[in-house]
This record gives C-alpha cells, sequence and structure tokens, in this order.
C-alpha cells in the first residue's frame, strides 16, 4: 500500500496532534532503530489499513523512540519514494531497507535493481537480505544439500554485488541461523566488496551453538546494520529452546555485543528485533540437527549448553500462541516499550 500526497499531508496533520498530545511523555531516547518485524503481529493484523506503510510505521516508530526504522521498501515510484525521504527527514528518523536478493540469478536482477534504486530514493543507504529459506537444520537434510545451498547463495551474491555497487546501497546480509561464522565470514571476504556486508543478528547463531560475543567480534568488521535483540532460554531434552525477550531480560551479554561492533563498525545502525512469538526449538541433541554440522567442534556444544543451563528460565517461556488475538498484540508492544526503555536507562547503545 502507497500513500498518495494527500494522504502524507494529512498523516503529518495527525502525527503533529499526537506529538502535542504526548509531549508531557516523550518516548525514551535509546538511540535504537525498530524493525518492522518487532511488531509482525499488528502489521498482519492491520494490513488492509496499511501498518506497515513506510511513513506511517515512520511515524509509529518515531512515537516508540526509535531513531530508524528498517523494513521492505519495496520498488515504489520515485514520487512515493520522495515521500517517505521526506517523512524520515522532518521525523529525524533514519531508514534502511529489506529486500529479498536476485534468487533466481539474472533473471531476478531487474527486480533487484529498481527494489534497491527505491531505497536510495527513500534516504536509504543499507538495505537487508537473507540468502536461507530457513533454519539450517531444519531445511538442509543432508550435507550435500547445504552444500548445493552454499554454492547459490555465492552465485546470488556475485550477481547482486554489481547491482548494489552501481546504485550505490549496500547490502547487509543478515546471519540468518543458516551460516557459521566462519562460513558467512568466508563467503563475504571471497566476494571482497564494500558494497555487500552483514547484517549482524545478535542472538540466531546461538541456535548454531556460537558465542554471541564471539560472533560479534568476528561479524563486526564486515558489519553494515544490527539486529540487536535479547534472548531467553529453556532447557529441554532434545537441546534446548530460545526465544526473543525485552532487551536486558535474557542471556545475553548486550553491552559486551555492542562494544564489539561499535569499535570495528561505528557507522552501523542497532535496530530492535524484538519478535514475539513462542520459543524456537534448537534440537541439538537430536541427530537430525548434526547433518550439516558435522565440523563443529563438540567443546562449542558443551559451551552452549551450559550457557543454557547458567540462564534456563524457571519458568517456562511464554507461548504467545495461547493467548487471545488482543493479548498477543498487548504483548508486542509491551515487549517493544520495555527493549527501549531498558536501552535508554542503561545506554545501551551510545549517541
Amino acid at each position: 500500500m502507497t500513500m498518495t500526497r494527500r494522504e502524507f499531508t494529512a498523516l503529518g496533520l495527525a502525527a503533529a496532534s499526537g506529538r502535542a498530545t504526548a509531549a508531557a511523555e516523550p518516548p525514551p531516547a535509546a538511540n535504537l532503530g525498530l524493525l518492522l518485524y518487532s511488531y509482525g503481529r499488528r502489521a498482519a493484523a492491520e494490513k488492509d489499513t496499511g501498518f506497515a506503510d513506510p511513513v506511517r510505521f515512520l511515524e509509529f516508530a518515531k512515537a516508540r523512540g526509535a531513531a530508524a526504522v528498517q523494513l521492505p521498501l519495496g520498488a515504489r515510484p520515485e514520487a512515493d519514494a520522495k515521500l517517505v525521504r521526506a517523512a524520515a527527514d522532518k521525523l529525524g528518523t533514519g531508514v534502511e531497507g529489506i529486500v529479498a536478493p536476485p534468487r533466481d540469478g539474472r533473471a531476478d536482477a531487474e527486480r533487484f535493481a529498481a527494489e534497491l534504486a527505491a531505497a536510495r530514493t527513500c534516504g536509504a543507504t543499507v538495505v537487508r537480505t537473507v540468502l536461507s529459506p530457513g533454519r539450517r537444520y531444519e531445511v538442509f537434510g543432508t550435507a550435500g544439500d547445504y552444500a548445493a545451498f552454499a554454492k547459490r547463495a555465492a552465485e546470488v551474491l556475485r550477481v547482486a554485488e554489481p547491482i548494489a555497487r552501481a546504485e550505490k546501497v549496500a547490502l547487509a546480509v543478515e546471519n540468518h541461523k543458516d551460516f557459521r561464522t566462519d562460513e558467512l565470514v568466508a563467503l563475504l571476504k571471497k566476494l571482497g566488496s564494500e558494497w555487500v556486508g552483514v547484517c549482524l543478528d545478535t542472538g540466531n547463531n546461538l541456535a548454531l551453538l556460537e558465542d554471541p560475543v564471539g560472533v560479534a567480534e568476528a561479524l563486526a568488521p564486515l558489519t553494515l546494520t544490527v539486529h540487536l535483540k535479547d534472548i531467553g532460554l529453556e532447557d529441554a531434552a532434545d537441546g534446548f529452546r530460545m526465544a526473543e525477550v525485552p532487551l536486558g531480560q535474557g542471556a545475553l551479554d548486550l553491552k559486551a555485543v555492542v562494544a564489539a561492533v561499535r569499535k570495528a563498525a561505528p557507522r552501523a545502525r542497532f535496530h530492535l528485533e524484538m519478535i514475539t512469538r513462542d520459543p524456537l526449538a534448537v534440537p541439538c541433541l537430536g541427530e537430525k540437527y548434526w547433518a550439516t554440522l558435522a565440523a563443529v567442534p563438540g567443546r562449542d556444544l558443551a559451551v552452549a549448553l551450559r550457557l543454557v543451563r547458567a540462564h534456563a528460565r524457571k519458568e517456562p517461556l511464554q507461548r504467545v500462541t495461547q493467548l487471545k488475538p488482543d493479548e498477543q498484540l498487548a504483548a508486542e508492544d509491551r515487549n517493544v516499550r520495555a527493549s527501549f526503555a531498558h536501552a535508554a536507562k542503561v545506554g545501551l547503545v551510545p549517541g
């Protein structure tokens, strides 16, 4: 859904009224962006009313205290993209995009180029992407399956890189529970382009038995943008379960993670990714899990399980799908607000 100029003007008037009402209670200054996926449930519930429209989400995110947003921008017309840029400039917020890579090789390159061009007009200099169809240990049944995926991923980036370079929009590849850190570093260093780097997710590689601080330190030199999250842990007979929890309420050493990124990539933005959902299973004690991870040292498994046991919740992690729809939306908003409040209180992301 895109917005006309009349709708944009009306939204600006409504936003001004809303800001006046909220002036007595300004949002926390957390120096933190907001990822649309943090409001995935609300975006789905309000799809017909355009919650995910970039201009509307910019206003919404600003009211929550966000300094930037990251969301799909699409291949929108230039005039519409300029409205997004104008809204961001008016609010003083940054914009980053989310795109699908050219998965069908050169046949999909035109779509990819159009999305990057629109993102640039919207004011984005970075767009995030993923290369995998899902979690490594769930999607790939054999080492050969994974090797074929890795080969295709390298080809996708070879197609994407010259487009990103031409459009002057950097492509940030998320560590998406697919590549272990050394694999992702090797992939990007082989490509060797300043226009393709990392979208560092601070919790994902725990599912691949990697220490979150070590992941941040290793990926920071290649990092263009960050999905900042905290992780709650729950023990399980076949491994463990993990779920995003409000910042400061989980097992991650967030200050160490932020410091590692700031040292090596001081210009990278941090965006809150607080997905309110049921815990994800990491069946690392089951045979299928190891089909593509046979080279992982046993030490890494031991370190991961020690972390789980040290931080496992006494009470089970919340099963969000057991809540009523309105309760799910309320929990989602509460989790985001709590994260921004914590980040502001402790100065998690220095200005």
